[in-house]
C-alpha cells in the first residue's frame, strides 16, 4: 500500500506488515500508513481477522527519534495528536486484532501492540516503555493503554524505570497473551485468527466495542452500552441464523448481516 507498511489478505485473514529497515522504526509517514490501512481492513467485509507483524526480525523498535529530536513543543502537540489519531484507527478496528511481536516491540512498538486485542510473542521478544531514558514519558498511548492492560502498579514499573520485558515476564503480568519459539510467531498468530473466520462479524464488531466502551465508563453506562449492541443484534440476519442452527441442532452459517 504504502513504502513502509503494506496489507494482505488470505482466506478472510488480512495482515498489516510494517517492513522499515532496520528496526521498523515508527516514523510520521509509518503511522499513517498505519492508519490508512488500519481504516482500509476494518471496512473490508471480507475480512473477519487482523494481524499486526513486523516481520521475523523485529515488530518495531520504537518511535524515530531522528524524526522528534529537534521538535519544538508545537510541532510535537501536533505530531502527538496526530501519532495518537493513527494508533486510535487500529484499536478500533471492528475486528479481532492479533499483535505477532518478534524481536523488539519497544516505545511506540509496544504501545501498537497494546492497540490489538491479543499479542502473540516470540521467546526472545521483548517489550517496554524505554521513553523515561530520553527524558520524556510515552506519548502514543503507553500511559493510558498499559495501566489498563496490566494494572496501574506494573505499568509504573515498566513506564518508570524503561525496562525492557522478556517474554515469559511479559506473559506473566498479562502484557502478553502466548508465547511461542520465534520461528512460529506469525504461524500462532495466523492459526489464532483463523478462529475467527467465518462467524458473525456484526456480533463481533458489537462485543469488541461494548467491551473497550465499557472500560471506559461506570458499570451502569457500560450494561446500558452492552443492552444495547445486544438488543441491535437481534435484527441481524446472523442471530436469526445461529438461534436456528441451535434449535434444529445444525452448524450456522453467517453472513456478517
Amino acid at each position: 500500500m504504502g513504502d513502509f507498511v503494506s496489507v494482505e489478505v488470505a482466506d478472510q485473514i488480512a495482515t498489516i506488515r510494517i517492513d522499515r529497515p532496520k528496526m521498523n522504526a515508527i516514523s510520521g509517514q509509518v503511522h499513517r500508513e498505519i492508519a490508512e490501512v488500519a481504516a482500509i481492513v476494518d471496512a473490508d467485509p471480507q475480512v473477519h481477522a487482523v494481524i499486526l507483524y513486523g516481520g521475523a526480525r523485529v515488530f518495531a523498535a520504537g518511535a524515530d527519534i531522528k524524526e522528534m529530536s529537534g521538535m519544538s513543543y508545537a510541532d510535537m502537540s501536533l505530531y502527538c495528536a496526530a501519532l495518537q489519531a493513527s494508533l486510535n484507527t487500529v484499536a478500533r478496528i471492528g475486528k479481532p486484532v492479533i499483535a505477532a511481536i518478534t524481536g523488539y516491540a519497544l516505545g511506540g512498538g509496544c504501545e501498537l501492540a497494546l492497540c490489538a486485542d491479543f499479542r502473540v510473542a516470540g521467546e526472545s521478544a521483548k517489550l517496554g516503555q524505554p521513553e523515561i531514558q530520553l527524558g520524556v514519558i510515552p506519548g502514543a498511548g503507553g500511559t493510558q493503554r498499559l495501566p489498563r492492560l496490566i494494572g496501574p502498579a506494573r505499568a509504573k514499573d515498566l513506564i518508570f524505570s524503561g525496562r525492557h520485558v522478556a517474554a515469559a515476564e511479559a506473559l506473566a503480568m498479562g502484557l502478553v497473551d502466548r508465547v511461542v519459539p520465534d520461528d512460529q510467531v506469525y504461524t500462532a498468530a495466523l492459526e489464532w485468527a483463523s478462529t475467527f473466520t467465518g462467524g458473525p462479524a456484526v456480533a463481533l464488531r458489537a462485543a469488541k466495542q461494548a467491551v473497550d466502551q465499557g472500560l471506559e465508563t461506570d458499570l451502569d453506562t457500560g450494561l446500558e452500552i452492552e443492552r444495547l449492541h445486544f438488543s441491535g443484534l437481534f435484527a441481524t440476519d446472523d442471530a436469526k441464523a445461529g438461534m436456528r442452527a441451535f434449535t434444529d441442532k445444525t452448524k450456522a452459517t453467517f453472513t456478517g448481516r
